[in-house]
């Protein structure tokens, strides 16, 4: 066991505990500590692992606790009540207790790893040190119980003090184990704020083309994960390291496509980077800035002046990011509402009721208010060129909207005062005449909103139909 000072943790809030001879104190949930005693008590050994150690020195509040121990699964699963083979090829066990499951992993030794993704087998040990040393990095190699403290054989803490992310023994071994971790280092620098170790960076860029193998699901999962986290520009060390010339060929091009024009001082990719670090860690606004230049290569012109233009480069990013979307199996909904951010970020109308009435119409209330955040984030990732005079027009352009939003004016069709129910009433036959019509008086009242009324919509249509038979007689 490696005794601890307190004073040289690293932890984001500083609130330390120590024992009286300077060792640091985990403290663990109550329940996690009843099953690592329960197995210490049964004659195993037992400690919380991984993570939740890691986030726990750094002040962090683990999202699970994950607990190793010498007890095989049927051990396990013979000591505890209730439990659940959740991974029990893998030596993992759930074990249940109350509303809560808490995975518990049998010491073990990975076999070969013939598709860099998964062993092919485990063999089972009994020691702690042969298990930790399959793990990925120093950082995530630590265990602890309260009987013998921290086990830091990797220098962990080390590592967690200088910021450094390193991967435990040969990187080129634990990379070749399994490409996805060369994403997941990149990940944790970016949620943690770390830089990746020399050898360790080396070894990605060496064997970034194995992420080929990686599955798109795999992918998605730490993509967002890197973008929603504290440092989003992080997705420049996945080009550097030349990841994204694997899962993302897409951004490449932009960061190798200047924008020579007096709005812009970056070229797409810098501008995309930058467009990430304006806006909040929220999944859709993030990947709504990674993709809504991401047809400016396509769509790049040259002017007899020498300045870049990119027309049309929102509508063509539409059909180019739902191309990506489903080569890494976004989900549906995620999808749209980003699809619909990308079209319309660069749409500018003059700010007058009507012509913002027809824009919430269009582009749909769920949009807003994510569109005035993406708009935002987009000029202040330009250059300083009219960047007021923008964004005083983004202001302008959501009052208007919220104005709008506190009349309670009509912008969909739900919020017409007849329905299509009125129409029928009157004599007309269900189908598409009912819909023709109802646009039709929506777009009336987006003009005008004071004659959204029962009484003027249905004299407006009444008058109509009457029209019709006349001009038919």
């Amino acid at each position: 066991m490696h005794e601890i000072s307190v004073e040289k943790c690293i932890c984001n809030d500083r609130k330390h505990r120590e024992t009286e001879g300077g060792s640091m104190i985990i403290p663990l949930p109550k329940k996690v500590n009843t099953i690592i005693s329960t197995l210490t008590n049964a004659g195993f050994e037992a400690y919380a692992v991984g993570g939740c150690v890691r986030d726990t020195i750094l002040g962090r509040t683990p999202g699970d606790w994950d607990i190793t121990t010498s007890a095989k699964p049927d051990q396990i699963k013979q000591i505890f009540g209730r439990t659940v083979d959740t991974g029990i090829e893998h030596g993992t066990v759930t074990i249940l207790i109350d509303k809560d499951g808490f995975e518990v992993t049998t010491y073990r030794i990975d076999g070969e790893y013939k598709d860099a993704r998964h062993p092919d087998s485990v063999i089972f040990t009994r020691s702690l040190i042969e298990d930790l040393k399959r793990r990925d990095f120093t950082i995530n190699a630590m265990a602890y119980n309260e009987t013998e403290g921290l086990i830091d054989v990797f220098d962990g803490i080390k590592d967690l003090q200088k910021g450094i992310i390193r991967c435990v023994g040969d990187p080129y071994e634990r990379f070749t184990e399994d490409a996805l971790r060369m994403m997941r280092a990149v990940r944790f620098a970016a949620q943690l704020g770390f830089t990746i170790e020399k050898s360790t960076k080396d070894a990605i860029c060496a064997l970034s083309g194995s992420m080929a193998k990686i599955s798109a699901e795999r992918i998605q999962v730490e993509l967002v994960k890197l973008l929603i986290s504290n440092h989003p520009e992080e997705i420049k060390t996945l080009y550097e390291t030349n990841i994204t010339k694997v899962i993302l060929p897409e951004f490449d091009l932009m960061m190798e496509t200047p924008q020579n024009n007096k709005h812009h001082q970056y070229n797409v990719g810098e501008h995309t980077i930058e467009s990430l670090k304006q806006i909040r860690a929220d999944k859709v606004l993030r990947l709504t800035m990674l993709f809504h230049d991401v047809a400016k290569p396509a769509s790049q012109t040259t002017d007899h002046h020498g300045a870049s233009h990119f027309y049309g480069h929102p509508k063509l990013g539409v059909v180019m990011a739902k191309a990506i979307f489903k080569r890494l199996k976004f989900d549906t909904d995620t999808t749209n509402r980003v699809l619909k951010l990308v079209e319309w970020h660069d749409d500018n109308p003059p700010v007058t009721p009507e012509n913002i009435r027809k824009r919430m119409n269009r582009i749909g209330l769920e949009q807003y208010p994510y569109l005035f955040e993406v708009k935002r984030a987009d000029v202040l990732a330009q250059s300083e060129y009219r960047r007021k005079e923008k964004l005083v027009y983004i202001d302008a352009y959501e009052k208007m909207y919220e104005t709008i939003l506190n009349n309670h004016e009509c912008v969909t069709l739900k919020d017409l005062a007849v329905s299509g129910k009125e129409l029928i009433a009157i004599g007309m036959k269900p189908g598409k005449k009912i819909g023709e019509t109802l646009d039709l008086l929506l777009e009336l009242v987006l003009i005008e909103p004071n004659k959204n009324t029962k009484e003027f919509l249905m004299e407006y249509v009444r008058i109509r139909v009457e029209t019709e038979k006349e001009n038919m007689q």
